[in-house]
């Protein structure tokens, strides 16, 4: 029979190995490119001998779609467009989402290499495989018959199957011969066994292979799903993994409880921890790298529940300390008014909001933006959320009576210029900062009230004098933190009556021109299917005019003070968070969590 010198795509689908030939053929088929370059690259690939997934070939080609929209044919796009074209669903395979105890025990690591597959899901009477070898069927019928359970095939890209057939597989073993390891040394199940830890002399190996593989596991999948926190928290029967992203906890993993205690005995040696003591809560610090060699700090903080102890691991990208202010979500009048009270030579400076709300990152990036060769900047924080060389950092220290108050007062004889106290927690702190701004030096805290003309009324409330108030206070930022919709997918509509209601509803009194469409978050591989990739803020600046000093020496209550800021041009953060949606940034359900108008009226 005379070879072919062209692509074919008539060949028979019985058992084989997915050809590049017949790739290229469906791709011609489809008007996706054209005969001449089908035939062009399986004439290269017959002299270079390419032995990569022919589809993998393919997207390295980067070749345009010659269908509307032309775009640049990915794996990704090769993929969906493959899976339908020989009848299978697409999966994207998300490690966030699947459960590697159960898939991995359905065949072994040899067998799945062998036939190009990977179990993605296990369900009662199903298992889910994903498969990079459509016409390759025959383990389908072997595997059926062992494990009594029907299987669905799905396709998926060949890049991530291959990753994950190693990364699973790996990480399953680690955690059973963790777990075979440490069984005669369970974990914590009971409130009773907890308050005998501190007699007991049982640790695990925190140095096992295994159980650094798994932490290394963990910090990987996290850093590289952009989480801000990792939580490991004990159950009765078996620990639980959460990731925090965007400020939305996701459960990742269920580990069993053995394993997990052994983790945390790692996490807490390598951030210098009492591995005997855990009966009381204890810090730590943990300084890495991520997987494209940047640096990472994680702030480490252990709980005695009734199951064990509970880890949380906060991470802090250093990054945050350079970004601009408009990243941060400052519009140019609230940087203008931010600029004015920052580069005051004295006076306090107050950020206020909840917990996670970003006013640490506020406070860094200006103390970084500040913090030049002619100044001191010092601070004293509880604990140093980030170790930055610009600063001199001091953490407070309870046990030997260094408190807010202690730690100003040691400032002050360091010849500061700039000093950022963590938090205004009780009167001694806010009365030694008051001193602190009075002598000339520019303050700068956090604390926690709702919206910005409040912190004036919790100042009065902590027993500090109107007049000292007045004197010293230059500004109040109150901010919030939104998510913000993915730019690759996130979807204009037009305003429904209910949007509308709640758009009038939100800017009420307030004269904000509604957008002609608002934008609603889809979902898309790039944000992981949420619709939303990142976060911003919103923020409420008040500026102290003189007005405003006088009303505060007078008494005068805090509604009238909050009725003159907005006279002289204080907008509230639903004004803030109404400006992003209108942008586009942001939808309305994402400001109302976090700036309703009853809060903000």
């Amino acid at each position: 029979m005379a070879k072919q010198a062209s692509v074919s795509s008539g060949e028979e689908h019985m058992e084989h190995r997915l050809t590049l030939g017949e790739v290229l053929g469906y791709l011609v088929e489809d008007g996706l490119i054209s005969r001449a370059s089908a035939d062009a690259m399986l004439a290269e690939s017959r002299l270079k001998r390419i032995k990569d997934h022919p589809l993998t070939a393919v997207a390295d080609q980067k070749w345009k779609s010659l269908r509307s929209p032309n775009q640049i044919m990915t794996l990704e796009f090769l993929g969906e467009w493959f899976a339908r074209r020989v009848g299978l669903d697409y999966f994207h395979i998300d490690p966030l989402k699947i459960d590697f105890t159960a898939v991995t025990e359905i065949m072994s690591s040899a067998y799945a290499t062998r036939f190009g597959v990977l179990p993605v899901q296990v369900f009662a009477e199903e298992v889910v495989v994903a498969t990079i070898e459509p016409f390759m069927r025959d383990w389908e019928r072997e595997i059926k018959a062992i494990i009594k359970k029907n299987i669905r095939r799905v396709f998926a890209n060949p890049q991530d199957v291959a990753r994950y057939l190693v990364e699973f597989y790996n990480l399953a073993r680690s955690v059973k011969k963790a777990s075979l390891q440490s069984k005669e040394s369970s974990g914590i199940s009971s409130f009773e066994q907890l308050v005998e830890l501190g007699r007991s002399d049982k640790q695990f190996d925190a140095n096992d292979q295994h159980i650094v593989n798994i932490v290394d596991w963990l910090w990987l999948y996290a850093f590289e799903q952009r989480a801000s926190d990792i939580h490991i928290e004990p159950r009765r029967e078996i620990g639980v993994v959460r990731f925090r992203i965007d400020g939305v906890l996701h459960q990742i993993y269920q580990i069993p409880m053995s394993v997990l205690t052994a983790m945390v005995s790692r996490i807490k040696l390598l951030g210098r921890m009492d591995l005997v003591e855990k009966r009381r809560p204890q810090d730590g610090r943990i300084k890495t790298r991520t997987a494209d060699g940047q640096e990472a700090e994680l702030r480490l903080s252990t709980m005695p529940t009734a199951f064990g102890e509970k880890l949380v691991m906060r991470i802090f990208d250093p990054e945050v300390l350079v970004r601009n202010f408009s990243d941060l979500g400052f519009s140019s009048e609230d940087q203008a008014n931010w600029n004015a009270m920052s580069e005051s030579p004295n006076g306090i400076i107050l950020v206020t909001g909840p917990t996670g709300s970003g006013k640490t990152t506020t406070l860094y990036s200006t103390l970084k933006h500040l913090a030049t060769p002619a100044v001191n900047v010092c601070t004293i924080e509880d604990p140093i959320e980030m170790v930055e060389p610009a600063f001199n950092q001091m953490q407070t220290q309870n046990a030997i009576d260094l408190d807010f108050a202690q730690g100003v007062r040691a400032l002050m004889r360091q010849d500061p210029d700039i000093i950022m106290i963590g938090e205004i927690r009780d009167r001694a702190t806010a009365e030694v900062a008051i001193q602190a701004a009075l002598t000339g030096h520019l303050v700068l805290s956090t604390l926690h009230t709702n919206d910005a003309p409040s912190a004036i009324a919790r100042l009065v409330d902590l027993g500090l004098p109107p007049y000292l108030i007045s004197a010293t206070l230059l500004g109040i930022m109150a901010q919030r933190l939104v998510r913000v919709l993915c730019t690759n997918c996130k979807k204009a509509t037009p305003i429904t009556s209910e949007e509308d209601n709640l758009w009038n509803h939100l800017v009420s009194p307030w004269k904000a021109n509604r957008p002609t469409q608002f934008y609603h978050p889809v979902g898309c591989l790039d944000c992981r299917m949420t619709g939303y990739r990142g976060r911003i803020g919103i923020y409420e600046i008040l500026l102290l005019s003189r007005e405003i000093k006088q009303a505060i020496i007078d008494g005068v209550d805090i509604e009238k003070i909050r009725d003159m800021a907005y006279r002289t041009g204080m907008k509230p953060l639903r004004i803030s968070g109404a400006m992003k949606i209108v942008s586009g940034m942001t939808t309305l359900s994402e400001v109302y969590k976090v700036a309703s108008p009853a809060e903000n009226a």
